[in-house]
């Protein structure tokens, strides 16, 4: 039986999306499930590049179509860049395998600094591009400064046309073995300071674009490469001082998004293999699935998974509703990047425990995915830096309330132009959000709902009577601690609001919070333990553990979903 919330290939219709979007998505699915799953590891075991996909995508015009904004489509009214339905096609990705993800989200980066371009020849050779079935690529990170943009080693000296000779090296840059354009972040060698930096288009197949290596072990090409005295022409020049830097901060807000729909893809296949081997293995003279741990660990995988794809489907609507006046996106951005994707290897690892040894083996989806599962967390800045940018929003965000107009769900065919337009990347701090509280009134009657609400309420108190001093404020360690706290109050918002918006089964729910409340208390007792904990902080934490409410019934009705999960779904061989 087909599980609602679940993606599955047997009975996808994304019916919610216009006519051609349902027909790019589903030949897509198509189109991996025609190549089966001997071929897909096959492919992954040798580190093939992506050749016959990328094929696939030219002949359909996938890239072109979901990644060419209205401005620069020409007469073709399919083409948009539309956060709703680039989300669909993540999962997707995510789904059959990470390398197919890499590809296109470094081609959405890439595109980054063009799309927030007034350079109107890079724009239109972009979208031409596209049209082709090129890929792009970012070049941002480099080997000795990751992507510590304050301190690039790309230099850019004048010369006498007005243009530039760029060089340099750029390390972690996807697509960079066949990107059709580079957008290149550098500086002046003649300006000091923020006014020198420069984002510039380069052409991989340039005789001084020099191809180092693959530098993973993978169909992903995450490539080092070396401009050796590039010509930037000033046609080439997508932005200068200070809108440079905020391009690049601006391009990682829209790419790290697509971290958390690739690893609820990631989860949805290997939950599929999980749950169907151990409900068809037999020890001892019983299934797999009667022990009482096993129940507990799928249960708990699949109301996590349940969370993640939530909190996704909601976070999309704030991307899409996003304005000067509404950047609430800016904090369920790098919510999503970190804690959907920690939730993601927390479910790939509840199904290991289950499966052992099969998760090894090398003709399972279930292998790659417990592989692939962990970069998602460390891709466009790690958990900790993502959770110490979600702190500068707690204050505003427990106590300081504004008023909104209600976000609706987004799936209408518009461009998300806003994207392209974010403006200087500062002032997070100023923030506002509406009452966090509405969501988890509305859902008051579920015990859990309302005991982390009792949680989230001691944080308000922990913020205003215990908040870490000016010299624990240098202390990363204790204030990723409250990071974590808080994450879970932001987390199960989200959640709350899209489980209101469709109707989510109520038993699954409170499954879900039972776990988010045994989250929080494990989070306080870490807080409790750090070195640098006040006696009043310790004590805080220590007060705000709760015991969720168990509810054997319940529990036994969210494991009947589960348990239909086995045999729904098998990649053709």
């Amino acid at each position: 039986m087909a599980d609602p919330l679940l993606f599955n290939p047997r009975t996808y219709d994304p019916a919610h999306f216009d006519p051609e979007t349902r027909r790019l998505l589903r030949a897509t699915v198509d189109w991996f499930e025609g190549r089966g799953k001997r071929q897909l590891i096959e492919d992954y075991r040798s580190r093939a590049w992506l050749e016959d996909f990328l094929a696939f995508s030219e002949k359909e015009g996938l890239f072109a179509t979901f990644l060419t904004p209205s401005a620069e489509a020409g007469d073709n009214g399919d083409k948009r860049w539309d956060t709703s339905r680039i989300a669909a096609l993540n999962e997707i990705f995510g789904f059959y395998g990470l390398d197919y993800w890499y590809a296109w989200q470094v081609t959405i980066l890439g595109l980054g600094p063009v799309w927030q371009s007034d350079n109107t020849a890079v724009r239109a050779r972009a979208a031409e591009l596209l049209q082709q079935g090129e890929v792009f690529a970012f070049g941002l990170s480099e080997k000795a400064h990751g992507a510590d943009i304050y301190s690039t080693d790309m230099v850019l000296t004048p010369d006498a046309e007005g243009g530039f000779h760029a060089t340099g090296s750029k390390y972690y840059i996807g697509n960079g073995n066949a990107a059709g354009l580079v957008s290149v972040f550098g500086r002046r060698s003649d300006i000091e300071g923020p006014e020198g930096y420069v984002f510039f288009a380069a052409d991989s197949r340039h005789p001084d674009y020099h191809l180092v290596k693959n530098v993973v072990d993978s169909s992903k090409y995450v490539s080092e490469f070396r401009l050796e005295r590039y010509p930037v022409r000033a046609e080439d020049v997508l932005h200068t001082g200070r809108a440079a830097f905020d391009a690049a901060l601006n391009t990682v807000n829209v790419g790290k998004f697509n971290l958390c729909t690739g690893a609820v893809g990631i989860c949805e296949h290997a939950m599929y293999e999980a749950v169907t081997h151990a409900h068809n293995r037999i020890l001892y003279g019983r299934r797999v699935t009667d022990f009482a741990h096993v129940r507990r660990e799928l249960t708990d995988a699949y109301a996590r998974l349940v969370g993640m794809k939530l909190f996704s489907d909601r976070a999309v609507d704030y991307f899409r509703s996003a304005g000067p006046e509404d950047r609430r996106y800016l904090l369920f951005n790098p919510m999503t990047k970190m804690k959907v994707t920690t939730e993601g290897e927390k479910v790939i690892d509840l199904l290991w425990d289950v499966i052992a040894a099969k998760g090894f083996e090398k003709d399972t989806y279930f292998s790659q995915a417990a592989t692939e599962i962990r970069g998602l967390p460390k891709l466009e800045g790690t958990v900790h830096v993502n959770l110490a940018l979600i702190l500068k929003f707690m204050g505003n965000y427990l106590l300081n309330p504004a008023e909104y107009a209600p976000v609706p769900t987004r799936r209408d065919d518009a461009d998300d132009t806003f994207l392209f337009r974010q403006g200087a990347a500062r002032g997070l701090g100023s923030i506002q959000f509406h009452d966090w509280r509405t969501a988890y009134d509305a859902h008051a009657d579920l015990p859990n709902v309302a005991r982390l609400r009792e949680q989230a309420n001691a944080l308000c108190t922990l913020v205003t009577t215990a908040a870490p001093d000016a010299e624990q404020a240098k202390d990363l360690d204790l204030l990723l601690a409250v990071g974590q706290l808080f994450a879970l109050v932001v987390h199960g918002q989200l959640i709350l609001e899209q489980a209101e918006l469709t109707g989510l089964d109520r038993d699954v729910l409170d499954e879900l919070f039972g776990i988010l409340v045994r989250d929080f208390s494990a989070y306080a007792v870490e807080l409790h333990g750090k070195d640098s904990a006040t006696e009043a902080q310790q004590q805080w934490a220590l007060g705000a553990v709760r015991r969720p409410v168990t509810d054997t019934e319940r529990t036994a009705r969210v494991w009947a979903q589960v348990e239909a999960l086995s045999d729904a779904y098998e990649m053709r061989p």
